[in-house]
């Protein structure tokens, strides 16, 4: 499988998520969630023209491209011109409203003076391994690659003229393939499309359907009915009710006064806001709420260790962007439905998830993500007003506040023998010497040890738990005295917690020769983090001096010379010389909180200066080219986007 670290647009819907580069080549197809499962290992097509090889739409010398999206929607067009042959190819992608059925339709324009006879490869390799074998078929004009437990059905109207089930590789490039087999064994394959001659002016359409299933909840006989209608569909007509669909749903979901389009930037500005409201939905699991990162871009591990997954702490921050483009619906999912489904035992949430609640691949236990998930639930209360919703998570949260109780007992050395269940977990999830300071990753995932933006989450938690509290206290004293007595024993303790965790900040994460924050208790590294003691966690508040030379020493060492901010000195990840889209855009929520307009305004016009084309934020800028050079579309960048407004 070949490196596609850059997806370039993304569309979606009913259970799809596709992404594209620039040049209109398909690169990943998620299926039935937005994290998996993930079908390609490459999707390439092609014409031939007279006598010509094989000409690659997403790659060749002779072609020009252009790109956008159908206005304010999840529609995407290509526009590929082969300036040898002047044939125009419009290319438009979009996912079904119906069905689990990605959409291509292409439009051959002959801009030429002569006649041109046009014939459209597509050669598709799906991903396959020994436990889920990949084979193919041919059957009623379907191309089938299908494994044990999915299906993809590739067809179209017109009827294909020839298919190669085995061995492409070695004549596809000459735009002619050839297999006499109806079923082979191989993961790639490829058919043809005869489009015939296109005289000089003339246009003509190819709609391609890939289709896909679950083999164990869809029968073949289902199968061949859905194929048989698909066939049948009206493909314009289907296409405007898709842009019909998303323009309604920005509409819904737009919630500030949007910016004059009267000037290049503003015009981006929009484009920013609109495509990060069209993004998250898919990116959301619409059956649990869990959010992905950002559709996949290592799946090979060659530089990261992935990002199609739900990360509790990062949902925390969307779920707050959701709640701001009324999108409390699904807010209310992730934390009624994967939070509860994904809390262990014991209290906690480990570092990541697939978004239907499954424990994905994890390399260490970070206490934030089990602290951002109280504060977050509470947050939610606070713009939604729903006692019912607070009611429902209350012991989820006790439970996660527990298990905070614990871990903060272990860093201050406390111990309650008489408490048998906490020590039962205190035993399972830390070493024999309940002294020592327990391991916990940073949220950066980097350093184990002690942190200060983890303590600013525990904080907030406790805080979240007694407001929390405050809503039900009327009920209790009426009704359940017992209740109320244990939450005001609880209280104490938790302000007794708070008292404390500002004292150990003080002996160990202050500087007292800068009057500045420390990250951890182990270096004096200026982090990014370190504003999540004021922003998102009122620690402290922006006033107190530590907090100001705590951000004149980030303006020194994280700020570039464009504008955006580094996450921490002597970062290495992807080199460590590039701006973060989340350190920048965290830099404009302080200033924004502090009153500093037009400091966050130089945040936010970076953030504008750096999203691509499409209004895609990147993880990281490449300050040369003002361009994302990782992670394109990352739904923790878009919500702070939002959020920074």
């Amino acid at each position: 499988m070949k490196n596609k670290y850059f997806n370039d647009a993304i569309i979606g819907g009913k259970n799809i998520t596709a992404s594209y580069t620039k040049n209109g080549e398909l690169l990943r197809i998620m299926h039935n969630t937005p994290d998996f499962r993930q079908f390609l290992d490459f999707f390439h097509t092609g014409v031939k023209i007279n006598d010509s090889c094989i000409i690659y739409l997403h790659e060749d010398q002779n072609n020009r491209y252009n790109q956008y999206y159908k206005q304010d929607t999840n529609v995407l067009c290509t526009e590929i011109e082969n300036t040898y042959f002047n044939l125009k190819i419009d290319q438009t992608d979009f996912v079904s409203l119906k069905n689990s059925v990605l959409v291509k339709k292409y439009i051959f324009k002959n801009n030429n003076i002569i006649d041109l006879n046009v014939n459209f490869l597509i050669h598709s390799k799906l991903l396959s391994n020994p436990n889920n074998m990949v084979g193919s078929k041919i059957e009623n004009n379907v191309l089938l690659q299908y494994s044990h437990n999915n299906t993809m059905c590739m067809f179209s109207k017109n009827s294909i003229s020839s298919h190669q089930l085995n061995d492409t590789d070695n004549n596809i490039g000459s735009g002619i393939i050839h297999d006499k087999d109806y079923i082979g064994m191989s993961s790639d394959s490829s058919i043809d499309y005869e489009i015939g001659v296109i005289k000089p002016g003339e246009s003509k359409e190819l709609d391609v359907f890939m289709y896909f299933i679950e083999n164990e909840k869809v029968s073949q006989e289902e199968m061949w009915k859905n194929i048989e209608n698909l066939k049948k569909q009206d493909v314009s007509k289907e296409q405007s009710s898709v842009e019909k669909y998303w323009r309604k749903y920005l509409k819904d979901h737009i919630n500030i006064e949007l910016k004059e389009e009267n000037c290049e930037y503003n015009k981006k500005f929009n484009k920013i806001y609109k495509r990060s409201i069209l993004l998250f939905p898919l990116l959301t699991n619409e059956n649990t709420g869990g959010v992905a990162a950002a559709v996949e871009v290592d799946e090979g591990l060659t530089q990261c260790g992935r990002y199609g997954y739900c990360w509790p702490r990062d949902a925390v921050f969307i779920t707050r962007a959701f709640d701001k483009v009324k999108m409390q619906k699904e807010t209310e999912k992730f934390y009624k439905i994967f939070c509860k489904n994904t809390q262990s035992k014991n209290g906690m949430w480990e570092q990541r998830f697939y978004t239907d609640g499954r424990l994905a691949p994890c390399w260490g236990y970070q206490i934030d993500e089990t602290a951002g998930v109280v504060y977050g639930a509470y947050e939610h209360y606070k713009i939604s007003g729903d006692k019912k919703f607070l009611k429902d998570v209350l012991k989820m949260c006790e439970n996660a506040v527990k298990f905070l109780c614990i871990y903060m007992d272990n860093i201050l050395g406390l111990h309650d023998d008489s408490d048998v269940v906490k020590n039962e977990i205190e035993r399972t999830y830390h070493t024999e010497n309940r002294n020592k300071l327990p391991l916990s990753y940073d949220l950066w995932e980097m350093n184990e040890g002690v942190h200060l933006y983890s303590l600013a989450s525990i904080y907030s938690a406790f805080n979240a738990i007694s407001k929390m509290y405050e809503v039900f206290k009327p009920e209790y004293e009426e009704k359940n005295r017992l209740k109320l007595e244990s939450i005001n024993k609880l209280e104490k303790k938790l302000e007794f917690y708070k008292k404390e965790i500002k004292k150990y900040i003080d002996k160990n994460m202050y500087d007292e020769k800068t009057n500045t924050l420390k990250r951890n208790t182990k270096d004096n590294i200026t982090d990014i983090s370190l504003v999540g003691t004021v922003v998102p966690f009122n620690l402290y508040s922006t006033k107190e001096k530590k907090v100001k030379n705590t951000i004149e020493k980030i303006n020194m060492t994280l700020r570039t010379y464009t504008g955006g901010y580094l996450r921490f000195e002597g970062d290495h990840y992807r080199e460590g010389k590039n701006p973060w889209s989340i350190s920048t855009l965290w830099m404009a929520m302080y200033y924004k909180q502090i009153g500093e307009k037009s400091k966050a305004q130089e945040c936010i016009n970076f953030i504008v200066n750096s999203a691509n084309q499409h209004g895609f934020i990147g993880e990281q800028i490449d300050n040369a080219t003002m361009q994302p050079n990782w992670v394109i579309g990352l739904s923790w960048a878009h919500a702070m986007f939002i959020l920074a407004q």
